[in-house]
């Protein structure tokens, strides 16, 4: 396998560094996570790499549009996992791919990932009043690895060990200008709040008590994203049945603009 990032400058940023493959034709060997709050790996990690790859056979000039993935199985820290791409079609406008992570011979995520060549067209979102302002959210810091590398202003009321949405949110670090890596950021920033928005009523918040995993995930991207900047993460819960919970939100940045659309469905046992 050769590295297809050689060029990194010294100093690149984490996410960058997680998208830092070796690869053989498709198929793309991720980075190792050593370690994590958890035994399995965090979803919204296994998702941007997933992107990443694709992202790697893709046409620059193509932003990310979309994608949906489902987590098949838990993966585990600090063993390799493998990127398997697919170009399902490449066209004048879209590329589409096909992403499948595998770690130790066992699928752990699907993916199906579309790229847009950017067009000029109408620009418009319905205005939302924020369920959160700014000046109301109090800074947290979540007992959780996977949100480290961020700022985070919560209510003031939220007394659980996750971030439960609306939260503010925004990189600690400087990240590269490069429309691919901010992508896969958003990606991983995206999964952070959707389990506990899909919380059913009377479920734990206690972390190992009972059982709560991502089953599905999904990303529109609508508009560049600047992880420098604080954006507001809207996330509602909208239907609890059959031990799953799904949650659909918003990611808006500071002067109120849409920036990208989440849906994730989640198991909840208790």
């Amino acid at each position: 396998m050769t590295a297809i990032h050689e060029t990194l400058p010294h100093g690149a940023s984490w996410i960058a560094r997680l998208l830092e493959f070796e690869c053989d034709g498709d198929t793309f060997l991720a980075p190792q996570v050593t370690s994590g709050p958890a035994q399995r790996l965090f979803g919204g990690l296994i998702a941007a790499q997933a992107l990443g790859a694709a992202g790697a056979t893709v046409d620059p000039d193509k932003r990310a549009q979309s994608l949906h993935a489902y987590f098949v199985r838990g993966g585990k820290y600090g063993i390799d996992v493998e990127m398997q791409v697919e170009r399902t079609r490449d066209g004048r406008s879209f590329d589409t791919r096909r992403v499948t992570a595998i770690q130790e011979g066992k699928v752990i995520l699907e993916m199906i990932t579309s790229f847009h060549r950017p067009e000029e067209s109408a620009d418009w979102y319905p205005q939302r009043p924020a369920a959160l302002t700014f000046d109301d959210a109090v800074a947290k810091a979540p007992d959780l690895e996977s949100v480290d590398r961020f700022e985070i202003r919560c209510r003031p009321d939220d007394t659980s060990p996750f971030a439960v949405p609306p939260f503010w949110i925004r990189t600690r670090d400087p990240i590269e200008d490069d429309p691919l890596i901010r992508a896969c950021m958003l990606t991983y920033m995206s999964d952070l709040g959707p389990v506990p928005a899909a919380r059913p009523s009377g479920a734990p918040d206690e972390p190992g008590a009972g059982m709560a995993a991502s089953l599905d995930h999904s990303v529109w991207f609508h508009r560049p994203f600047d992880p420098h900047r604080w954006h507001r993460y809207e996330v509602s819960g909208v239907n609890n049945s059959d031990a799953r919970g799904l949650a659909v939100g918003s990611l808006y940045d500071d002067g109120g603009v849409l920036i990208a659309s989440t849906t994730q469905e989640a198991l909840w046992r208790f």
